[in-house]
């Protein structure tokens, strides 16, 4: 395991203090699992945003896509439990 330093404002390493000890945990165990979650919601969203543009891209390649206003009808009738037909994609409208 290696060592890094970090600076904190007084105010900071306070917070990071009254935090650790309301969570009856350490300031450095605090400071650990701050910075994992912190790469963890990175690592999610770099992930999502690769999902969106893959999306993207299979909608840019085939032209077709499902309008939002029934898409989430069909997403709220599911979500509700009540038997939702699903929408067909088609073709993508073009600006004009």
């Amino acid at each position: 395991m290696s060592t890094t330093t970090i600076r904190l404002p007084d105010e900071l390493k306070a917070r990071v203090a009254e935090a650790a000890k309301r969570a009856g945990t350490t300031s450095h165990n605090f400071i650990l699992e701050a910075i994992a979650e912190k790469a963890e919601q990175a690592e999610a969203r770099a992930g999502l945003d690769a999902e969106a543009e893959q999306r993207y891209a299979r909608i840019v390649e085939s032209g077709q896509t499902i309008p939002w206003d029934e898409m989430r009808r069909y997403l709220e009738g599911r979500a509700a439990g009540t038997s939702a037909q699903r929408p067909s994609a088609r073709k993508l409208a073009q600006d004009r």
